[in-house]
């Protein structure tokens, strides 16, 4: 590449660049096609069943079943296709949110371009605020200090300097200026290569779609294995093969409960459009339900537990004196807090001149905007200007700085020269032992005293301690000079201040609430070992150890399994490690979820059951490969979409188990009935209004079911628990033998009165004990009485709804005639009342007593 010229490239050169390397972007995500999210909502099994069954239906003529089998197929895949869909255009409006502008140099003039613009060998300009557009090789760099945790997933911003320092796509400039000449774009850049790593890991199932796809093989090979069995049956004993064929698919419509794909669509669609309202966006519907059999939640720390918001929490002062700081974040509401109360500028002579030099050696600014304040600069200069502000402490004017010697890694310090408090002063601050080694005096109530014996020996011991606690320590000294050239010497001591990032409010208690919901939280940053724990033991999390990337490294499968047992948290991690993490988890049957916002986190958040991505600060990368997006970035989310996720569950068992015993009751009474050799007990299209209208509208309503409240206390269900369970199974059989029992019984009793009056009534029958059933679904171990007959109040109408649409399929003229229904009399339905009335009293029996003994 020739060298680029002082004025940057021409239009020309990089129109022909821009021709060559292609735009600055990286490949979109192929799940954003609306083609394939359409597509993907009629690839499960039970779905293709029902297509299949529709082509042989329409094959035999029967052409009301087929239109009534492919109007749930459309359905299902058009509200899941619309959920999804919404939730890829909600993320597209989030990126639009983010300035896709960068200044360059194009024909010796400074503009600024769309980012996608920039080509190798721009010469792009930043400063404080800007997000790096490109790779990009630095040739000035004046006090520059770059945020590179979407990188590494380091808090601390990082000091660029020097000839050879490079910047990357993606990170953010918090402080200084900088001007470099691209070196690489798009997919060919750091950020890209780790992107690229995401691809790498294939698609994943969801737990339940897992469940779900197991569930619908099985009652697909049931169907086929049953109607097969009849139709043989019936050749056997010389019946006709059309009459059986159609009676073996009958039996085979009855089995497979045509609704349910619809419903699970809808009851996950609902649930997901309630959690935007709790600051969850979904991309996958079951995302919310796999997050709610989460065992164990990987979070990163900064902005994820903590506010991602520099905070002064301590002053140590000379006299062994520790202030704490109240408040968080760049708020000045705060205040100083020492023994005697609050404390302000004026108060006492050595906190005014810390304040002081806390506020004049610093580049960073606060400003109040909408009501909130926002910070300009560097975080720990942030966090200082904030103790500043909470202080009291008179602005200065920017026009008394005289001179500055800039902070430098080898320096560890930087100081101004100012006259903003009369005569020239120098005011310092940087390292504890950087400061110290220009400190010949400690600053006291009194006057300043010469650092001699012990006194240097008792700094040091503050400054570990607060160390030690996880707090990034700040020294801050002045002295009074003759001039702007003044050498960094002979300075007077003032105090230390300890800053930390702190961590949410909420989050504590989002903590223990999943560790007594059985979910275990292993944090794994990017921060330093004692920042992580200290973290770690401010938000609830026991540690028995911390163990860095390194010794991630050098961990054999078998070694990292038995870390992993122990109460551990991750320290100065990269990408590969969080991947081999979520791995061995997964290796030992946990259910993972991972959360993350940098592109270092998307490989993982693709690889996790659940890969939860951050809406605020997260790249494009991380919520492309995540299923859910906390449009808060907070942990205490997390928590409600667990609940609301194990409310999902219950409810997808509660509506499953529900349609599999209406279908088994149908699946009872044909069966006896042809062994019985009667005529046919129900038509095609009396199953199909079962399953797709009468059922379907009741199970979805079942499937709006509030939250229990112990779920939270209840372990997370093992990986391999199926949907439905030998207690499902047993409630199956029992209400399906009793339905198909005694809707046989008043077949064969009303059988003398004519086929069509005994059939209806039998029809009716079922339909009616299908109804009065759900009752026992609503809760498997707690009465309605104790749950409250009224709380769900979209089930009592879909109960008074779905009966008037059986007694319209009786008497109305239309719906007899596609239905081959006849009207029943009064006694027809005193008969079917009485029938139905077990179906009620005994399970709110059984389980009435199941709560009296268990108190």
């Amino acid at each position: 590449m020739n060298a680029p010229l002082p004025t940057g490239l021409t239009s020309a050169e990089a129109a022909r660049r821009l021709a060559d390397h292609g735009p600055n972007r990286l490949a979109e995500a192929a799940t954003l096609s609306p083609l394939r999210i359409l597509a993907r909502q009629f690839a499960g099994f039970l779905v293709l069943v029902l297509i299949a069954a529709m082509a042989i239906a329409a094959a035999l003529g029967e052409v009301v079943d087929a239109l009534a089998i492919g109007l749930v197929v459309l359905l299902n895949g058009i509200l899941g296709f619309v959920q999804e869909w919404r939730a890829e255009t909600a993320l597209a409006a989030l990126r639009r949110m983010l300035d896709p502008k960068a200044r360059v140099v194009r024909d010796g003039q400074q503009q600024m371009i769309e980012t996608s613009a920039i080509v190798p060998g721009d010469l792009v300009v930043m400063e404080a605020g800007d997000r790096v557009p490109a790779d990009i090789a630095l040739h000035i760099a004046l006090q520059l200090k770059v945020d590179e945790s979407v990188l590494t997933g380091e808090s601390l911003p990082v000091n660029k300097s020097g000839e050879d320092a490079t910047v990357h796509m993606g990170t953010s400039v918090v402080a200084g200026r900088a001007e470099g000449i691209v070196t690489a774009t798009g997919s060919s850049t750091q950020f890209g290569q780790i992107a690229e790593l995401t691809g790498s890991v294939g698609e994943k199932q969801t737990h339940l779609t897992r469940q779900l796809s197991h569930l619908a093989r099985q009652m697909g090979f049931a169907a086929i294995a049953l109607g097969g069995a009849v139709v043989a049956a019936g050749l056997i004993v010389g019946q006709d093969l059309l009459d059986m064929f159609m009676t073996g698919l009958s039996l085979a419509v009855a089995i497979v409960p045509e609704g349910l794909p619809a419903v699970v669509t809808i009851t996950l669609a609902l649930g997901a459009s309630a959690m935007v309202r709790h600051h969850a966006l979904a991309r996958r519907l079951q995302a919310v339900e796999t997050l709610g059999a989460a065992s164990v939640i990987c979070t990163d720390k900064t902005g994820t537990l903590t506010e991602n918001k520099m905070t002064a929490a301590r002053v140590w002062l000379s006299g062994e004196r520790m202030l704490t700081v109240t408040g968080t974040g760049y708020d000045p509401s705060g205040h100083i807090e020492g023994p005697e109360g609050a404390l302000r500028h004026g108060d006492d002579p050595v906190l005014s001149e810390l304040l002081d030099c806390a506020m004049i050696c610093n580049h960073a600014s606060l400003r109040q905007k909408g009501g909130e304040w926002q910070m300009v600069g560097e975080p720990t200069e942030g966090a200082l200007m904030t103790l500043a502000y909470k202080g009291w402490a008179p602005l200065p004017d920017p026009a008394c700085v005289l001179s500055e010697e800039a902070f430098s890694s080898e320096r560890k310090r930087m100081s101004v020269v100012s006259t903003c408090n009369g005569g020239p002063v120098l005011y310092a601050k940087g390292a504890p032992e950087a400061i110290l080694d220009v400190c010949t005096q400690v600053a006291g109530p009194d006057g300043a005293v010469p650092m001699v014996g012990a006194a240097r020996r008792i700094i040091e011991d503050a400054y570990t301690q607060m160390a030690a606690e996880g707090l990034r320590v700040i020294a801050l000294a002045s002295a009074p000079v003759a001039g702007e050239d003044a050498a960094e010497k002979d300075l007077t001591f003032l105090g230390l201040v300890g800053l930390i990032d702190p961590p949410r409010p909420e989050v504590p208690a989002a903590v223990a609430a999943c560790r007594s919901a059985g979910i275990r939280v292993i944090m794994i940053t990017g921060d330093s070992p004692v920042t992580a724990q200290a973290i770690a033991h401010q938000v609830g999390l026991p540690v028995a150890q911390v163990v860095t990337g390194d010794r991630v490294d050098a961990a054999s499968d078998r070694d990292l399994r038995a870390l992993l047992a122990q109460d551990v948290v991750f320290a100065r991690t990269a990408p590969a490690h969080k991947m081999r993490l979520v791995e061995a988890l997964q290796a030992e049957g946990q259910i993972v979820a991972m959360t993350g916002d940098g592109v270092n986190d998307a490989p993982a958040l693709k690889r996790a059951d659940i890969g939860v991505a951050m809406g605020i600060r997260g790249t494009d990368v991380a919520k492309d490969a995540a299923d859910l997006v906390l449009l808060d970035d907070n942990f205490a989310t997390i928590l409600r979409v667990v609940r609301e996720g194990r409310r999902q569950f219950e409810n997808v068992q509660r509506f499953v188990r529900y349609l599999l015993s209406s279908n088994a009751g149908e699946v009872v009474a044909i069966l006896a009935n042809l062994y019985l050799g009667g005529p046919l007990i129900l038509l095609a299209t009396q199953i199909l209004w079962m399953n797709l209208i009468t059922d379907g509208v009741t199970a979805v309503a079942l499937g709006l079911e509030k939250a229990t409240k112990d779920q939270m206390e209840d372990p997370p269900r093992p990986m391999k628990a199926g949907i439905l369970g030998p207690a499902g199974l047993a409630m199956i059989l029992a209400f399906g033998a009793y339905a198909g029992t005694a809707g046989l019984w008043v077949f064969y009793t009303l059988l003398p009165q004519g086929e069509d009056i005994a059939r209806t009534a039998a029809f009716t029958a079922i339909v009616v004990f299908e109804k009065m059933s759900v009752f026992a679904f609503r809760s498997f171990r707690q009465p309605c009485w104790k749950i409250g007959l009224a709380s769900n109040p979209l089930l009592l109408l879909a109960l008074v709804a779905m009966l008037a649409a059986q007694v319209a399929a009786v008497y109305w003229p239309p719906l007899q005639l596609l239905l081959r229904t006849v009207p029943l009399g009064v006694e027809h339905w005193q008969m079917i009342g009485l029938l139905a009335l077990p179906l009620i009293l005994v399970p709110e029996a059984v389980k009435s007593v199941m709560v009296w003994r268990g108190r």
